[in-house]
């Protein structure tokens, strides 16, 4: 009896781990089969406006802080803010009493270097002593000649005053210019272009210009500098274009819109939904569909033009690109194509 019951638990026994070795098999194979589903499309070419639109802010084409060159007395502004000078003008009259002092001084030197003159001319005086005479002349000359530049302040530049920071009376101190003067005839902008693009730029060519503050109103400038080297790190190189602006329209610290058009080329398009963004960086990728795997494909895009992306490098006409589906895949992994 006992060797019944035996038999029968060792039966119960086997019977149960086929069961499980059963189940344990159908698992293994349902891990296998559950292969990831995605949907693909060819790569295609077509024609991309190459078109690049950049950011700036206005600048004068030139700038000039008007303020001597030592501390004094302001004694007369003689421009406000907003008022147009012209080159040369008299802006700005500092105190004149050293200048009076000092154009008396120099008097007394001429008077002295004449006399010397006369007594060499008689050989009452050495070459030396007229040397002499002769040089502290010239030095009392130029020390005049500064002192007059730095008691009536002239404008280097025709243009606009733009800022003013003392008032009649004042002491200049000499952390501010009294005043600002700009050249806003024409103005400048100047941006940051793509390397990739400093073969197409050319001295000369006209750009389009945009000013949010003037809605639908469309300028144009030209390319009046293109600086030789190329940021190591952003990859761009600086261009500067001037705009013409007679009426004053345009005023320096405006926000512009630049607009490089460099014509129309054939680019390799892909949807929109093919692309992956790396987090944490500014990278691009695709999944690229080859005989029943994937690869994980770096991509560098351009413009996007309706549900497409330009593609600049990466990926060939043709090239089979996963649009449906990555959220499951992995570089190198099997995949099928939904039917």
């Amino acid at each position: 009896m006992k060797r019944i019951k035996l038999v029968g638990i060792v039966a119960c026994t086997l019977a149960l781990g086929l069961s499980s070795c059963k189940k344990t098999e159908n698992k293994d194979t349902k891990v296998m089969t559950d292969i990831p589903v995605i949907r693909v499309q060819d790569a295609t070419e077509r024609e991309v406006e190459q078109t690049y639109e950049l950011t700036a802010t206005v600048q004068p084409e030139a700038k000039n802080s008007i303020a001597p060159s030592s501390m004094g007395r302001i004694r007369h502004i003689l421009v406000e803010v907003g008022q147009h000078v012209r080159k040369g003008q008299k802006l700005v009259q500092m105190d004149v009493a050293t200048l009076s002092n000092m154009e008396t001084q120099i008097e007394n030197v001429r008077r002295t270097y004449k006399r010397t003159q006369e007594l060499f001319n008689v050989g009452g005086a050495s070459q030396q002593e007229l040397d002499n005479a002769k040089l502290q002349l010239d030095m009392a000359q130029t020390n005049l000649k500064n002192m007059a530049e730095n008691t009536y302040l002239i404008s280097p530049i025709s243009g606009v005053v733009t800022e003013r920071n003392y008032d009649n009376g004042d002491m200049y101190s000499g952390q501010k210019p009294v005043l600002t003067v700009m050249n806003i005839n024409p103005v400048k902008v100047l941006v940051n272009a793509s390397e990739s693009n400093y073969a197409q730029v050319k001295p000369g060519m006209p750009i389009d210009v945009k000013f949010d503050v003037f809605p639908g109103a469309k300028f144009q400038g030209r390319v009046s500098l293109i600086y030789p080297t190329i940021d190591d790190k952003s990859r761009t190189f600086p261009v500067e274009i001037k705009l013409a602006n007679g009426n004053g329209k345009i005023r320096p610290g405006m926000f512009a819109r630049v607009k490089f058009e460099f014509g129309r080329i054939k680019r390799v398009v892909v949807l929109d939904q093919a692309i992956i963004k790396q987090t944490g960086s500014g990278a691009r990728f695709v999944y690229l569909y080859n005989n029943g795997k994937v690869q994980y494909k770096q991509v560098e895009i351009g413009r996007r033009i309706d549900d497409q992306y330009e593609i600049i490098s990466g990926i060939a006409v043709g090239d089979q690109v996963v649009t449906a589906g990555q959220s499951r895949l992995a570089d190198g992994v099997e995949a099928k194509i939904a039917k």
